[in-house]
């Protein structure tokens, strides 16, 4: 299956190469707030829409008048007005706000848009990067799958330059027969319900490691540290004290360290799940009303904050995400139940039983036929068993299968499935 895949690279330009990285991106910074200044500009002046193509052709103008600018390539720079354009469009389809200035430190990097003015020598693990007028610079990572390069991001954080780059490749991923429903939660990641045939079920609970939480104690103290210092205000022009940037540094790397861990843990706990699993179903969940904030003068605003933060630190969307795409990766199938339909915090999966359930309430009891379990493994189990519903009787036949193919079909093919009449008995 032919898929684009991004990869992040490591790089480690020398002295007289980072001076012209930091140049490119001011020069890059400078473009982008002009191409948004001339759009405001000319809608409040004359009322006219300035298109795209308008200011792709400015930019011809401006590599002659600018000799500056000749150096970074047509390619890119077109792609740097490109976003401007992408913010706008994205405002009027209700997707973002109206698009705003940007400072120079808010601003991380640009794009190459095309194979055009830069050449990887790499196999996909370590190598060097070459870019026009710039020369080689040498690259530190490795990638799962690698092809044909098609486009380039530079982006400086955290005080590092990195180089972002679409690989379109052939991707293929091993994956069992099994089937899993799965429910995340704050106390336990991610609660799976392993089908072992009929109507059992094994539990297959996944710890949170609470890396956010681990690092709390040093964050705070740093931020303490931080207060005492001489902070930036930047309307009256006031610069950071060395000590306050020194302490804002040091809670960056914090937050930078609890974030690479869980983004790592994300990773290992999708591919352990759909290694075994290439029917994989979980509850259809709104992350970003689930950690929304408290409403005004409401009692609960700490417990709120606190439910948030958990909830922000098992990382419950990028996990679903991960999982969804490895399984796709894997020729699998991937099925959200619906929650307000199907309910499945608040239904037995033995007698479906419904009955609603506090947060408070870890433990299912039904009051219709006594089966009792955790709360999170008795959700999991109604998920998997929606996902049966659907497939009808190819779940044994899977099982069946001594095949080791990792094609295991599409949800297209289950709908076509229901959709059969059955024929009629001659």
């Amino acid at each position: 299956m032919i898929a684009t895949r991004r990869t992040t690279f490591r790089l480690y330009p020398n002295q007289a190469q980072t001076a012209k990285l930091f140049e490119w991106r001011r020069l890059h910074h400078w473009l982008y707030n002009q191409a948004l200044s001339d759009r405001q500009l000319a809608y409040k002046r004359d009322r006219k829409s300035v298109s795209y193509y308008d200011q792709q052709r400015a930019v011809k103008v401006i590599r002659q008048v600018l000799p500056e600018f000749k150096e970074l390539g047509s390619h890119a720079l077109q792609a740097t007005v490109k976003r401007v354009d992408f913010a706008y469009n994205r405002f009027f389809q209700g997707l973002g706000g109206y698009p705003r200035f940007k400072s120079l430190r808010h601003y991380s990097g640009w794009t190459y848009p095309c194979n055009s003015g830069w050449k990887t020598h790499t196999t996909g693990v370590n190598g060097y990067l070459d870019i026009s007028n710039l020369g080689h610079i040498q690259m530190r990572g490795k990638a799962r799958n690698w092809g044909n390069p098609t486009t380039l991001t530079i982006v400086y954080r955290n005080k590092k330059w990195y180089a972002s780059i679409t690989v379109a490749c052939d991707v293929q991923r091993e994956t069992g027969s099994g089937l899993i429903g799965l429910d995340f939660g704050c106390n336990v990641a991610v609660m799976g319900a392993v089908h072992l045939g009929n109507d059992e079920y094994e539990e297959l609970p996944i710890d949170n490691p609470r890396h956010l939480k681990q690092v709390q104690t040093k964050i705070k103290l740093a931020n303490h540290q931080k207060r005492r210092k001489r902070a930036p205000n930047y309307n009256k022009r006031i610069k950071a004290s060395k000590g306050w940037r020194k302490a804002n540094g040091c809670v960056s790397k914090l937050v930078r360290i609890a974030a690479s861990q869980r983004q790592d843990f994300i990773h290992q706990v999708a591919a352990q799940i759909v290694s075994s699993n290439s029917m994989v179903a979980t509850e259809k969940l709104n992350f970003k009303n689930m950690t929304k904030k408290a409403k005004k003068g409401s009692k609960r605003k700490a417990q709120k904050t606190g439910l948030n933060r958990s909830i922000l630190d098992v990382g419950m969307g990028m996990l679903r995400s991960a999982i969804e795409y490895k399984v796709n990766e894997a020729g699998g199938i991937f099925v959200e139940v619906p929650t307000q339909k199907v309910k499945p915090s608040q239904r037995c999966p033995k007698c479906d039983h419904v009955k609603p359930k506090t947060l408070s309430e870890r433990i299912h009891k039904c009051e219709n036929c006594s089966y009792t379990c955790d709360r999170d493994f008795a959700s999991a189990q109604v998920c998997a068993e929606y996902l049966r519903t659907a497939l009808g009787t190819s779940v044994e036949k899977r099982r069946s299968d001594s095949s080791t193919s990792t094609h295991c079909g599409g949800f297209k093919q289950v709908s076509e499935m229901k959709r059969q009449k059955p024929r009629p008995s001659s």
